[in-house]
C-alpha cells in the first residue's frame, strides 16, 4: 500500500492559499512556502546542509520543496532512495521535457535554474538508441586515455603552477592552483593547450556564478571549442577530441561541441571543488594532515574521504518521472521533478551513522552519480586530484594556513559550493622546470561498456612498431628547470616517489 504523501503537481501542495496555510511574521516558520513547504532558496536555505537534515527530520528520506519561483520539487535524501532512481531509467529520467511545471508554462524561460535542467542534445538528457550511441561515443574517447600518462601532465601542470608563486612564500591555493591545475590538465587533454590561459578559466568561473557576463563567458569557451573542432575534423590528432570525432557514433560538429562543452565544464567545476576542498582539510585539520604524514593515509584515501564529506556537487537537478510511482515512502507523480541529493545521500544516517568514522577505500559516495547517466570522467578527477596535490606537497611540505579557519568564506549556490580562497605561506623555493609528453595512446584501446575505470598500465595495447610518434601537448608554458639536468644517484624512497609521479 503506497501512503498518502504531497504531490508536486496537485492543489494539496501548489494551491494553499488559506490563512493557515502561511505562518504569520516571527513564527518559526516563516519564509517557507505554499503549505509550509521548506523553499531551497532564500534565508532559510543559507545553510542547504541543516535544511536537508530538517527535511529529513520532517518527511524522511524523500522530502517536498519549492525551488525559485516557488516551483515544486522533490529533494531525494536517502543513500539509496538516491541509487534507486538514478538506476531506475524504467520510472525516471533526465530529459526535463516530461517535467509538469516546465510542460504547464509555470516555469518560465528565464528561470535562475534554467542551465541546469534546460534539456539539450546531449548524452545525460536523452535515453534508449540515442543515449546508447552519444554515451558510448563520449566513453569511447575516454577510455583512450593512458592514465599513467595523464599522471605525468597532471604533475607537469602542477610543476608549471607552482612555479609562478613558489618563489613568493605565499599564495591563494584556490585563485591560483584549484582554479587553474583542472582546466590546464581538461585543455591538453581535449587538444587544446594553446587554449588554456587566465581568460579561460575566468570564462568557466564566471559562467557557473551566472554573472551579468556569464553569456558572453560561455560564447568565450564555444567559441574555443568550435575552433578545436574544425582543426580536429580537418588534421586529427591523439587526444580526446579526435577520437571523439571518429568514433563510428558519427557525432555531427554540434554534438562534437555540445559533448566537449559538458566534459570541459563538468570536469573543470567539479575537480577545482574537489582540490580546494582537500587542500582546506589538510590546513585545517591537524589530525589528518598528521595522517598523511605518518603514511596511515595516502592522498587517493584524502580524496575519497572528501568525496563523502564534500562532495563537488552537492546536488544535481534533475531527475523526472516517466510514471506515477512510489520512493522512499513518498507517491510520486507523473511529471514530477526530483532533486539528486548528493551531499545529503552521502552523510544519511542509515548509511553514516557516525560521520566522523573514517571512510577510506569506500567508494559508494554519490560524488559521481550512479546508473546510465553516472559521470564518464570520473577517474580523470580522481587523477588530478590525487596527483596534483601529491606534487604541490612535495615541492612545499611547509606549507600552512595563512589565516584563521573561521575566516575561510564560500560562495554557495543549490548545485555546489565553492571556496573563494585559501591563502597559504611557506618557505620560498625556486622554480622548477617541467618536460612535456603526451597522455593519450597513439593507437586507441577503448574498454567494452560505459563503466570508467583506472587501467592497468601493464594491460595497457602497445603502439605497433614503427607507428607513428604521438605529438608533444603541452599544458602550460614552461619555465626553466635546473634539476632538468643529468640525474643524481637517489635512493630507492626517491627513485619510487618520481616513479609514481610519473617521472
Amino acid at each position: 500500500m503506497t501512503p498518502e504523501s504531497h504531490s508536486l503537481t496537485g492543489r494539496d501542495l501548489t494551491d494553499t492559499d488559506d490563512a493557515t496555510s502561511s505562518p504569520p511574521p516571527g513564527c518559526p516558520a516563516h519564509g517557507r512556502g505554499p503549505g509550509g513547504t521548506h523553499r531551497l532558496y532564500g534565508p532559510e536555505a543559507e545553510d542547504l546542509g541543516a535544511l536537508y537534515e530538517k527535511m529529513r527530520a520532517e518527511h524522511g528520506a524523500v522530502a517536498p520543496a519549492l525551488l525559485h519561483d516557488d516551483v515544486p520539487i522533490w529533494v531525494v535524501l536517502g543513500h539509496s532512495e538516491n541509487l534507486h532512481m538514478v538506476r531506475s531509467p524504467a520510472r525516471f529520467t533526465r530529459d526535463s521535457r516530461v517535467w509538469a511545471p516546465l510542460m504547464s508554462g509555470e516555469i518560465k524561460p528565464d528561470h535562475p535554474l534554467s542551465p541546469h535542467f534546460a534539456w539539450q542534445p546531449i548524452c545525460s538528457h536523452v535515453e534508449g538508441d540515442e543515449h546508447v550511441r552519444l554515451r558510448g561515443a563520449v566513453t569511447g574517447a575516454v577510455s583512450t586515455i593512458d592514465y599513467r600518462g595523464l599522471r605525468r601532465s597532471i604533475n607537469r601542470a602542477t610543476q608549471t603552477l607552482v612555479n609562478r608563486f613558489c618563489e613568493a612564500g605565499r599564495a591563494d591555493l584556490v585563485g591560483q592552483f584549484a582554479d587553474h591545475l583542472p582546466m590546464a590538465v581538461m585543455c591538453a587533454v581535449l587538444g587544446m593547450a594553446d587554449e588554456y590561459n587566465d581568460r579561460i578559466v575566468h570564462a568557466a568561473r564566471d559562467m557557473l556564478k551566472g554573472t551579468e557576463t556569464a553569456i558572453a563567458s560561455n560564447q568565450y569557451i564555444v567559441d574555443a571549442l568550435t575552433r578545436l573542432t574544425a582543426r580536429r575534423r580537418a588534421q586529427p590528432e591523439d587526444d580526446f577530441t579526435s577520437h571523439l570525432i571518429s568514433h563510428p557514433a558519427t557525432l555531427t560538429d554540434s554534438e562534437i561541441r555540445e559533448h566537449l562543452r559538458v566534459v570541459l565544464i563538468a570536469a573543470y567545476e567539479a575537480t577545482a571543488n574537489l582540490l580546494a576542498n582537500v587542500l582546506r582539510v589538510i590546513l585545517t585539520d591537524p589530525r589528518f594532515r598528521a595522517q598523511l604524514n605518518g603514511g596511515q593515509m595516502t592522498v587517493p584515501e584524502a580524496v575519497e574521504q572528501s568525496l563523502w564529506d564534500e562532495p563537488p556537487f552537492s546536488s544535481i537537478l534533475g531527475y523526472f518521472a516517466k510514471q506515477d510511482t512510489e520512493l522512499g515512502g513518498q507517491r510520486i507523480r507523473k511529471g514530477d521533478g526530483l532533486l539528486l541529493g548528493i551531499a545529503p545521500g552521502n552523510v544519511d544516517p542509515r548509511v553514516r551513522p557516525d560521520l566522523s568514522a573514517n571512510m577510506q577505500g569506500n567508494r559508494s559516495h554519490l560524488a559521481f552519480g550512479g546508473g546510465p547517466h553516472e559521470c564518464p570522467g570520473q577517474d580523470i578527477g580522481r587523477a588530478i586530484a590525487d596527483t596534483g596535490i601529491d606534487a604541490l606537497l612535495m615541492r612545499l611540505p611547509d606549507i600552512r594556513l595563512d589565516c584563521a579557519e573561521d575566516e575561510l568564506q564560500w560562495t554557495g549556490s543549490l548545485a555546489s559550493r565553492h571556496l573563494v580562497e585559501l591563502p597559504v605561506r611557506f618557505e620560498p623555493r625556486p622554480p622548477q622546470e617541467t618536460t612535456q609528453r603526451s597522455a593519450l595512446h597513439a593507437v586507441p584501446h577503448q574498454r567494452p561498456g560505459w563503466l570508467v575505470t583506472t587501467p592497468d598500465p601493464a594491460a595497457t595495447t602497445p603502439a605497433p612498431e614503427g607507428a607513428r610518434p604521438v605529438p608533444s601537448t603541452p599544458v602550460a608554458p614552461s619555465l626553466p628547470d635546473p634539476a632538468a639536468g643529468p640525474q643524481r644517484s637517489s635512493g630507492v624512497w626517491r627513485r619510487l616517489v618520481r616513479w609514481w609521479r610519473g617521472e
